[in-house]
């Protein structure tokens, strides 16, 4: 069967293959008569629109790209650890992207190269993407933003505020610390413990500012003894948790700054004769799906990451079709998701 092209459905219209390309695309300045014309020869034929053809009505390429960091991506591969985070990034981008007839490709790009805006240009020339969502720490980065920009490559920064500097998507870390820590002084805890994220990204340091806002409004004393440093790992969970609760008096609540490390927690516990949410409560940050089905359920901080790439990607198609968007933040709601792990402590 002889495959069906553009310019079979232009024979068909008897128009030119730029007025289907038109058509296809969606553009406008053509006519009712022709765009129907078209849009009967499409149906008629069967035809489905190569990348190729979308491209010839005009300078976009209908593709975006994510960067994100190659070196941890691979390492929780590696470690079995899987990336929630990523899967529920690509969850909210490609189904936007399929929404409105484009392609998202995820790239991975180490955030520590010597040679990274190279890596990058070299990303940009091969694939002509109409825009790029940058995923932390790569959306830290001011002077790869900044080289970006000067390319006049459209940006969208994810998980961090955009200071004036590109697009930013991303929810309030701090305030949900503090909402998060808030929590458990209200059940009446007075040794709140919190395991740190890694300090390669901005929200953790963020999350300890919320964390610390949350201890003075509530009159609590900050006892850094009751702070352990971490790494967002499981191994680096476990690692702080044992530091916690081996203290001549432990904390009696912990907020962990990511999903990982608060399963450690829960399995730290029984080590040091803790049941949860007997004797510990226990907060994590994320509210990914495996989460769920801890035992006992982690109450959590649910951070939008699907939502925040969806928004990413219909902002980078916006600025594809009708020029630059205005480069402010767009801050999404977190919400705080109370289970079994947070209780008031023993007497």
């Amino acid at each position: 069967m002889t495959k069906v092209t553009i310019r079979h459905v232009a024979e068909e219209a008897g128009v030119a293959v730029k007025t289907v390309s038109r058509v296809v695309n969606g553009e406008p300045n053509v006519t009712r008569d022709l765009r129907d014309r078209v849009e009967r020869a499409v149906e008629k034929l069967g035809y489905v629109p190569s990348m190729a053809a979308r491209r010839m009505g005009g300078s976009r390429s209908y593709m975006l790209v994510a960067l994100n960091d190659r070196r941890n991506t691979i390492n929780n591969w590696q470690s079995g650890r899987g990336n929630d985070w990523i899967d529920q990034m690509l969850h909210g981008a490609m189904l936007m992207c399929e929404s409105h007839g484009y392609r998202m490709l995820f790239e991975l790009v180490d955030a520590a190269s010597q040679d990274l805006d190279r890596r990058v240009v070299a990303i940009l020339s091969a694939l002509q993407p109409d825009g790029l969502i940058l995923t932390p720490p790569h959306s830290q980065n001011e002077a790869l933003v900044q080289m970006l920009l000067r390319r006049n490559v459209p940006v969208v920064r994810m998980g961090v505020p955009g200071h004036g500097l590109g697009v930013g998507v991303h929810m309030d870390d701090r305030a949900a610390a503090f909402e998060a820590t808030c929590h458990l002084i209200d059940l009446g805890h007075r040794r709140i413990g919190f395991i740190a994220g890694s300090e390669r990204f901005a929200a953790s340091e963020a999350r300890r500012r919320g964390y610390l806002d949350a201890l003075a409004q509530g009159g609590l004393a900050r006892d850094e003894s009751l702070e352990a440093p971490g790494d967002f790992t499981f191994e680096s969970g476990l690692e702080a948790a044992s530091t916690l609760l081996s203290r001549d008096t432990p904390p009696t609540a912990i907020l962990a700054s990511n999903d990982e490390m608060a399963l450690a927690v829960l399995h730290a516990a029984p080590r040091f004769g803790k049941t949860v949410p007997g004797d510990l409560s226990v907060i994590s940050f994320d509210d990914t799906p495996g989460i769920r089905l801890s035992v006992p359920a982690l109450t959590s901080i649910r951070q939008p990451i699907s939502e925040m790439a969806s928004r990413a990607a219909e902002l980078l198609i916006a600025a594809s079709r009708d020029g630059p968007v205005e480069a402010k933040d767009h801050i999404l709601p977190f919400g705080l998701i109370v289970r079994g792990s947070t209780a008031p402590p023993a007497a």
